[in-house]
């Protein structure tokens, strides 16, 4: 099974460098099998990757929701009814899933995590409740991924039993 997770964000607005920060922290501990990568601000390339042979993926990304400053949310989108129009020039979640529907393919199931952000403000810097939802992040990331895996194992034991493999 192929997986992507996709750190997503730009490292000089702030809290919006949250997907960038956690992408780094897993590279550190890769696991296995699984393509870690930092998207940045790379809309367009995310959304040629999405629809490169990948079975699963998990995004990775500041998502103002309206909860308090590092809430981590788990989503399911549907990117066939986003409205959003293609811009290559511009990184949000919307874009690329507007930029994957134009292109034609069909990605994979997509999982966005994403955490509450305090402020988007110019600076380097999360602010400390993203900054501590950092490492939490990681470990759901990592859980999400493990539960996809072993789902994926479950279903390839039980096509094998019932072609008689």
């Amino acid at each position: 099974m192929r997986i992507l997770v996709a750190g997503i964000g730009n490292i000089f607005f702030g809290d919006d460098g949250f997907g960038p920060e956690v992408a780094r922290t897993l590279v550190s501990d890769p696991i296995d099998g699984v393509t870690i990568e930092d998207y940045g601000i790379r809309g367009l390339h995310l959304a040629y990757e999405l629809l490169s042979g990948y079975d699963r993926a998990f995004l990775v990304d500041a998502v103002p929701r309206g909860g308090e400053p590092g809430t981590l949310y788990v989503v399911e989108p549907n990117i066939r009814d986003g409205t959003a129009a293609p811009d290559a020039h511009l990184m949000n979640l919307e874009t690329v899933f507007a930029l994957v529907r134009m292109i034609g393919g069909t990605p994979p199931p997509i999982t966005i995590v994403g955490c509450e952000p305090s402020a988007a403000q110019e600076g380097l810097e999360l602010t400390e409740p993203v900054r501590a939802a950092v490492q939490p992040t990681v470990s759901l990331v990592r859980k999400l991924v493990m539960e996809a895996l072993a789902a994926n194992a479950q279903r390839e034991e039980r096509n094998a039993v019932w072609t008689g493999a």
